[in-house]
């Protein structure tokens, strides 16, 4: 452990207090980067280091192609011969710092690119060093055996429960390939059931295929759905058709194993790299008042704790925490702040600030959830049911989807509005779906006719149907 945040018995007591109260412990790790040590002599005092390519600065040669030779016998798979790591550049430590990564051959600067910063672009995406953290050179042997025993240790010691992987796309598929069946082999023999790991593959647009590459050809198990998140905030936001769910969800086919995989990605509406849902739907085009902007964000909750994927929550969205961007400005937490940034954000639903313990659970959007979660756990076709979308539009409205139990096949028919406007529709559903139970919302009791329903909802309202 860092000593900073505690000790190892510290740490066994927090998971062990987790499994306690029934719950499960998730590590958030790195194989992609370590802390910014190593630095570029030719870059000192520059900030940014330019990122310097393989093609421009082979291994086998210091300083560039017309360079002295180094590295000789190097080629990508005789790491044997690799043992300069001043190809591209001059690498420095200071003295101070050159022993103080755990384990100690973390320290060795032949363990990492050292090729510049990335641009996220290309080549450099992989080799490049993310904001001037070191680049660890996860091609290396020794480093794929080392990083296995690292987070391997993690498991057999303490008995997490799942992985979710910084930066996953920024290492290279051969690496995951060898780590991800390692890791299950572990939590396997350590007796852990259901051992989960997902990536992060970050990306501002509304893409599955950037996503679900990750899955194919990476072998990640699952990964963060950055595309659910841009395709909730340009719809809830006003900005697009609900026809842009309907293309998000046709994607799903794009991920190995096809829509039955696409039920364990995580599914979000903000995090703490990207920003905060309502701040996001301001980024993105809303304009409106702070009562809207709140109804708006407890549709996105609707949206979020109702569609396929497992919903993950942001700490403090419960609490109509706002933000002000992303990253750090989206970092606030449940007690009383001392940062007067955070202090100065007006919060929806509430009077309070985040300058006071916030754990109040009446608050509207906190209640919404709670509501939602338990209609969600209790039904399991918003759990493991496939959908089939229903309607949608290529302008705010309607968003009709069924989902259905994976036992019974009965149908939950989900309805959200994103207009201003109330809507009144047919919607198509199951000739065997007669009746229909309200669980959220307003739902019309009978069918219509055989395989149609007639659907009616408020402005920003949503309904969750359950037939019978």
């Amino acid at each position: 452990m860092d000593s900073h945040l505690g000790s190892n018995a510290d740490f066994k007591a927090l998971v062990d207090a987790v499994h306690a109260r029934g719950m499960k412990f998730y590590m958030d790790i790195v194989v992609n980067h370590t802390a910014d040590v190593l630095y570029p002599a030719e870059c000192a005092g520059q900030g940014q280091c330019p990122y310097r390519s393989i093609a421009d600065y082979p291994y086998q040669r210091r300083g560039g192609i017309a360079g002295a030779a180094i590295n000789s016998g190097f080629d990508g798979i005789n790491f044997d011969a690799l043992k300069d790591p001043n190809y591209a550049y001059t690498v420095q430590v200071k003295p101070a710092e050159k022993d103080i990564k755990v384990p100690a051959w973390l320290n060795d600067p032949i363990y990492y690119h050292n090729r510049g910063d990335t641009t996220f672009r290309g080549e450099s995406s992989q080799m490049g060093d993310f904001v001037g953290l070191d680049d660890v050179f996860t091609e290396h042997p020794r480093v794929i055996d080392g990083m296995i025993e690292i987070y391997g240790a993690w498991i057999d010691k303490y008995g997490v429960d799942g992985f979710r992987i910084d930066t996953a796309q920024h290492v290279n598929p051969e690496f995951w390939q060898k780590f991800v069946p390692a890791m299950l082999e572990r939590a396997k023999a350590r007796g852990i059931p259901n051992f989960h790991i997902f990536g992060e593959v970050a990306t501002s647009e509304m893409d599955p295929a950037h996503t679900a590459v990750n899955t194919r050809v990476d072998r990640l198990p699952s990964v963060l759905d950055f595309p659910f998140a841009r395709a909730v905030v340009d719809t809830v936001a006003g900005k697009a058709g609900t026809d842009e769910l309907a293309r998000l969800f046709r994607g799903d086919a794009l991920y190995e194993g096809g829509p039955s995989a696409a039920l364990q990605l995580p599914t979000f509406l903000g995090n703490h790299d990207a920003g905060r849902f309502p701040m996001l739907l301001k980024m993105f085009g809303y304009q409106g008042s702070d009562d809207e902007l709140l109804k708006r964000s407890m549709l996105g909750h609707a949206m979020l704790l109702t569609l396929r994927g497992v919903p993950t929550i942001y700490s403090g969205d419960e609490q109509g925490f706002v933000g002000k961007g992303g990253d750090q400005d989206a970092r606030q937490d449940l007690f009383a702040s001392k940062v007067t940034t955070y202090n100065e954000g007006k919060l929806l639903g509430t009077a309070a600030t985040t300058a006071q313990v916030n754990f109040n659970t009446d608050h509207p959007i906190y209640r919404e959830i709670a509501t939602l979660s338990r209609i969600r756990t209790s039904n399991a076709a918003l759990t493991r049911g496939l959908q089939t979308i229903r309607y949608a539009q290529e302008k705010p409205g309607l968003f009709a989807v069924s989902r259905f139990d994976p036992a019974s096949g009965r149908e939950m028919l989900l309805l959200f509005n994103t207009s201003n406007e109330p809507v009144e529709q047919n919607v198509r559903v199951e000739t065997r779906s007669a009746e229909f139970e309200t669980l959220a919302g307003t739902c019309a009791p009978k069918a219509s006719a055989p395989g149609s329903v007639r659907v009616t909802l408020p402005a920003l309202g949503y309904a969750v149907c359950n037939a019978r």
